[in-house]
């Protein structure tokens, strides 16, 4: 739904709006919390409840021309978030890359890291396939950057290449998996046999919906809302720095300028429609968006195509998609984050700029890393507000000279 309605709206031609791993994880959370609260509501109207309720919140501040309150929202800030959820999705897939069992992915970071060295000993199968995958990712990753270097004149071939690795590893994998485990449950995808071939070999995706299995109306109420209300804050701020900031930095890239309050109605009016496709909250992704402009698109109606390919897969390749090892896709998840980790150059030009920054960036990592990716985002936000605030207030002045005027 994102990329079929976003062109609509948008004065970005780059950005890609879909499923990311930040918001997804953040999704998940509220999800299982709203579910310990009350067991009885689906955990898809959960989401869908809350896609309508964010969307509506950022297109109202779209259509008040609320645009300018991105601006309070430092680089420091989406750097320290970005780098905390990163570290944080990337433990958490762990688990599944290695096949540990008896280990809870969504708790804490630090404690996922302490629970992983306690039980490695329960490494399973599903490891062999893991970090091979993960291995071969960066492998073919840094064989045609390489490339690129030495053979400048065919830069932009070894690029699409690149960023066909994923579907080659994926398609590799689940090509392995098929072969080894199609015996099993005399080729029926269903739970049952997914189960068994978790049990006889690895973790396999298992049985996917085709088409759109929750279209319809999303159910709003005060009694959903309540299960996740102290949670809508933190799903806003993810929504509208994810996308700002990637519009922004295309735009500069490209030479255009985005328009922030109309990159919030486009936003908002995504997650609003998406849920009665059985949706849930989306936002600009940075790979896809990345691939879009190397692609050289010229118009934002290129997510239109996108979009039909995406409604070919999901009719034509459930059936495939049974047979991917979740350690791969943890893989490709873990490389996938692995890019939105700030470098240690970044870190050291936010010290040039002001120590206050670095100290401010590292909060953010730490609270995220030792609570949850939500408290993290509170804390560079308000941290980095109160900054803003106090410079203001704070600025320094110099008397340069006295300047007679005669009249």
């Amino acid at each position: 739904m994102g990329v079929l309605i976003y062109w609509f709206f948008a004065t970005s031609k780059d950005i890609t709006i879909g499923p990311v791993a930040v918001m997804s994880t953040i999704v998940g959370n509220i999800v299982l919390s709203a579910q310990a609260k009350d067991p009885s509501v689906p955990g898809h109207v959960i989401a869908s409840a809350l896609s309508v309720l964010v969307g509506s919140i950022v297109t109202g501040l779209g259509l008040l021309r609320f645009g300018w309150l991105v601006d309070f929202i430092s680089l420091t800030s989406i750097s320290a978030f970005m780098t905390g959820s990163a570290i944080n999705i990337a433990v958490g897939q762990t688990v599944n890359l290695m096949g540990i069992t008896g280990v809870n992915s969504r708790d804490s970071t630090y404690l996922v890291v302490v629970h992983v060295l306690k039980h490695l000993g329960r490494t399973h199968k599903d490891a062999a396939l893991g970090l091979t995958a993960l291995f071969m990712l960066y492998g073919i990753r840094f064989m045609f950057n390489t490339l690129a270097k030495r053979m400048p004149q065919h830069r932009k071939l070894f690029f699409f290449l690149n960023t066909l690795r994923t579907v080659f590893v994926i398609l590799l994998y689940t090509l392995i998996s098929w072969a080894t485990v199609r015996h099993i449950g005399n080729n029926s995808h269903s739970a049952k046999t997914a189960t068994a071939v978790n049990k006889a070999y690895w973790k396999v995706l298992g049985p996917v919906p085709r088409g759109f299995q929750h279209a319809g109306a999303p159910v709003l109420n005060s009694k959903i809302i309540g299960l996740f209300t102290s949670e809508i804050p933190a799903s806003v701020i993810v929504l509208l720095i994810e996308h700002i900031s990637i519009a922004k930095s295309f735009g500069r890239v490209n030479n255009y300028t985005i328009d922030p309050s109309q990159e919030m109605i486009a936003i908002g009016v995504t997650n609003i429609l998406g849920p009665f496709l059985g949706g849930y909250p989306a936002t600009g992704s940075f790979s896809r968006t990345a691939i879009k402009a190397k692609a050289g698109v010229r118009t934002p109606f290129a997510g239109v195509i996108t979009a039909v390919i995406v409604l070919l897969a999901l009719y034509a390749l459930p059936v495939v998609f049974f047979y991917i090892p979740q350690a791969a896709l943890s893989a490709v998840i873990i490389h996938a984050v692995g890019d939105l980790i700030t470098p240690p150059n970044t870190v050291y030009q936010f010290w040039k700029i002001s120590p206050l920054e670095v100290i401010i960036f590292f909060a953010g990592v730490i609270v995220t890393v030792f609570t949850s990716i939500e408290i993290g985002i509170y804390v560079t936000v308000a941290s980095s507000f109160a900054v803003f605030v106090f410079r203001t207030f704070k600025a320094k002045g110099r008397f340069l000279g006295r300047v007679q005027i005669h009249s």
